[in-house]
């Protein structure tokens, strides 16, 4: 018998199906609920409405547990990469040897931009900010795939698998020429190499001098963009999926993503944490009168807690202990990782933090390997949205393939003036 549960509504009650997911989290299915009794519900930032079904990931914020289509994070990643685990992401399972290495070579080939698009980057000003490019291009990078963005759906789901590995190749690209345009250098072609080990050579190189990663510096990033690769219905996924839903082609809608990463508080936290260290660090402190300020309310802690966690970021325990060895291999002893660490004991002793739940995460300890890499603070939100591009084109995909899919339409409470007159000018 399937389960129901109870509204009840001044004198009369409704009853409305309950859905159970695969690990036991439990939603009453309101969506008759205004044509029987009239309401809606009220769920402002909709931190306790569920909008859709899926089957990418899966987070236990109490217990701190992240799985990407069943995998634990911490197995992906001791033991995957970021190119493998986007297939397992937008695809729904690991992929064989030589998928994946199809898959791979697909991206190579599709790193370079149309030449056409050279001359966009001069249309933006240097003061331009790396998020506004990369959303424009990306959105201009559709038409020069006309067969791809053709919003229609049947159409563009033809072209998927296609589309997917061109978007998560030529992303870096775009991102890496968005950097060199606005330090005044010249572009830098692709090369056969690896997907991080190719981006980091079209950021650095110079015609005298070709980029050499001997720091394992390709391997950091490569860690860093898979524990970016999805994480649930954040706030640019769900743009996403909204734009999606309308029926825009996936061009259209990772760029609408950009746009919902690049507010402060969801994408650009990292570069909030690089700004709070330095802030510390240049005032002379250790952390220490930091972490006392911030208890008084005096100071605001930046990296710590998190919307969904309530318990360690699993992303966080994993970056943490990259960041130590990529400054070790670097040679670099950071002053803002004696900090970092600083913070990161006092969350995990003092009642005053553990008591709030306010642990660190990922954006605790991703700006520092991405400053120890050398990516400028400004290019941080930008690194964010090449790891997240694969959760945003899985999440486009199980929009687009669901025949039954609606276009995403939220209600609201009007809270304005009730009916009015018009006044002529004359009279006001």
């Amino acid at each position: 018998m399937d389960k129901t549960g109870t509204i009840r509504l001044e004198k009369e009650n409704f009853e409305f199906p309950i859905i159970e997911g695969t690990e036991g989290e439990r939603a009453l299915d309101t969506r008759t609920l205004r044509s029987k009794t009239g309401c809606i519900t009220f769920d402002e930032g909709y931190g306790n409405t569920g909008s859709c079904l899926s089957d990418i990931t899966f987070i236990d914020g109490e217990n701190g547990i992240l799985r990407h289509r069943g995998y634990p994070i911490e197995e992906l990643a001791a033991n995957s990469s970021f190119l493998e685990t986007a297939m397992l992401a937008i695809y729904g399972e690991l992929p064989h040897k030589s998928c994946l290495n199809a898959f791979r070579q697909h991206v190579r080939r599709n790193a370079s931009i149309h030449t056409g698009m050279h001359s966009h980057f001069d249309g933006f000003p240097s003061s331009a900010h790396p998020m506004a490019i990369l959303s424009s291009m990306l959105n201009s990078l559709g038409a020069y795939y006309p067969g791809m963005s053709t919003n229609n759906r049947e159409q563009d789901l033809a072209h998927f698998d296609e589309t997917a590995a061109l978007l998560i190749s030529k992303v870096r690209t775009i991102a890496a020429m968005t950097y060199r345009m606005k330090m005044g250098m010249p572009f830098v072609y692709p090369a056969d190499m690896s997907y991080t080990g190719n981006f980091l050579h079209m950021m650095f190189s110079e015609p005298y001098r070709q980029y050499v990663d001997d720091h394992g510096a390709a391997k950091a990033l490569d860690l860093f963009l898979m524990l970016h690769a999805d994480h649930e219905q954040n706030c640019s996924t769900s743009t996403v999926r909204m734009v999606a839903s309308g029926g825009a082609n996936l061009f259209a809608s990772v760029s609408a993503g950009v746009c919902a990463l690049w507010g402060p508080s969801h994408g650009g936290a990292n570069m909030a944490v690089i700004q709070m260290l330095e802030e510390i660090h240049a005032a002379g402190d250790d952390g220490s009168r930091f972490i006392e300020a911030a208890k008084k309310g005096e100071a605001k802690l930046m990296g710590f807690g998190h919307r969904v966690y309530k318990n360690y970021d699993p992303r966080a325990r994993i970056l943490g202990k990259s960041a130590e060895s990529v400054l070790e291999s670097v040679g670099i002893k950071d002053p803002l990782l004696d900090i970092a660490r600083k913070l990161e004991q006092a969350a995990l002793e003092d009642d005053y933090f553990v008591s709030r739940k306010l642990y660190p995460n990922v954006d605790f300890y991703s700006g520092i390997i991405l400053k120890a890499i050398g990516i400028p603070v400004e290019m941080f939100t930008v690194m964010f949205a090449i790891g997240r591009m694969p959760g945003w084109i899985a999440n486009w995909k199980e929009i687009a393939e669901n025949p039954k899919s609606r276009i995403h339409r939220p209600r609201q409470i009007y809270t304005g003036k009730t009916l009015r007159e018009y006044v002529p000018i004359d009279k006001r």
